[in-house]
């Protein structure tokens, strides 16, 4: 998306994969021939379905950088028919999961996310009773069903789901209904303006309760916003002081261009990038094309590669497994609170 109210999220993304494409170019991986072509979804799944029509039978392309759960899953069809490479990095719906062969994910989907926070709420902070507040979409209503599922395994209870549209920007009513229910945490599935408004309205309307989420909490406009402090959300755990030579590199030279650390966000575009560059590189070597077909056979036969945050391996269904971390916001960059799975 690079316009509409998820804009900042297309702006995230693509300092990531452009920075990865700069790298390839530094290493002469594919000679200087490497773009990137940038189609404006809007988040919005009919934009991607025309976005992703253009680049397969106009531009060509053999391989195609997604986000959002709803875009993605409205791509996909698209990607199979066409043997289209498609790699998501920011949408978590679990049923990413099951797109097919040429549909992969270099994000741990909301099945990863949700387990993580849930020990560190309910076993270190004693915050059983949840409401979950969630967007009609895919994405919203993969959360559902897996807070649904974990919740009671976890010792947790969910009291109420309020499910609220995408488009809705005024929640007075249901901060009422959050209120009434009186739970010890409010899980938010939401992104963009729409999470921002929510959390503003909420404090703005008394609800004072614990405000968790998974990783669209990442984008600077919500840990920036003084409502939000203590909230917690979970993304991948990835060192950003590690040795590793392909972490400390990305760390780096993005913090020299953008004088900041970077976000799981902006390293998950950069393996989706680099990874293009790894698997090109290798195809081109024995002098084959490098089309879609080409790269998923490619990507089964060399199995594990070097990305940000270190190896990466992924599963038959095309998605990675990753420690977690919950992170606080904090006010002042936030902190890592609790990491799962290390």
């Amino acid at each position: 998306p690079l316009s509409g109210p998820n804009a900042s999220y297309g702006d995230i993304f693509g300092s990531g994969a452009n920075l990865a494409r700069d790298h390839i170019k530094e290493d002469n991986l594919l000679g200087d021939k490497l773009r990137i072509q940038y189609e404006d979804t809007q988040a919005l799944p009919q934009q991607g379905v025309i976005s992703m029509n253009k680049l397969v039978n106009v531009a060509a392309v053999p391989y195609v950088l997604s986000a959002f759960t709803g875009v993605s899953k409205a791509i996909s069809t698209t990607a199979a028919r066409t043997k289209t490479v498609a790699v998501n990095g920011g949408g978590v719906g679990p049923d990413l999961a099951s797109l097919g062969g040429y549909f992969w994910n270099v994000i741990p989907l909301a099945t990863d996310e949700v387990k993580a926070i849930l020990p560190y709420l309910i076993k270190e902070k004693n915050l059983k009773k949840f409401v979950l507040v969630y967007v009609d979409d895919p994405l919203g209503e993969g959360i559902r069903k897996e807070l649904e599922t974990s919740l009671a395994q976890a010792g947790g209870e969910l009291a109420e789901s309020l499910s609220v549209p995408a488009t809705m920007q005024q929640f007075a009513g249901i901060a009422a209904r959050v209120r009434a229910a009186n739970p010890d945490v409010i899980y938010i599935a939401s992104y963009g303006s729409q999470q921002s408004q929510m959390i503003k309205q909420f404090r703005d309307n008394g609800v004072k309760q614990q405000i968790a989420s998974y990783s669209a909490f990442s984008i600077p406009e919500t840990n920036a916003l003084p409502q939000a402090k203590e909230a917690v959300y979970t993304t991948q755990n990835i060192d950003w002081k590690s040795a590793d030579p392909v972490t400390k590199r990305f760390v780096d030279d993005y913090q020299s261009k953008y004088k900041k650390l970077p976000s799981a966000y902006i390293a998950n575009y950069y393996n989706a990038v680099r990874l293009f560059g790894l698997l090109a590189s290798e195809l081109k070597k024995k002098g084959e094309p490098i089309t879609g077909e080409n790269l998923l056979r490619q990507r089964n036969e060399t199995k594990t590669f070097d990305l940000v945050g270190g190896k990466v391996t992924f599963a038959e269904n095309g998605t990675v497994i990753s420690p977690m971390q919950v992170n606080e916001i904090d006010g002042a960059g936030g902190k890592v609170v609790s990491v799962f799975g290390k």
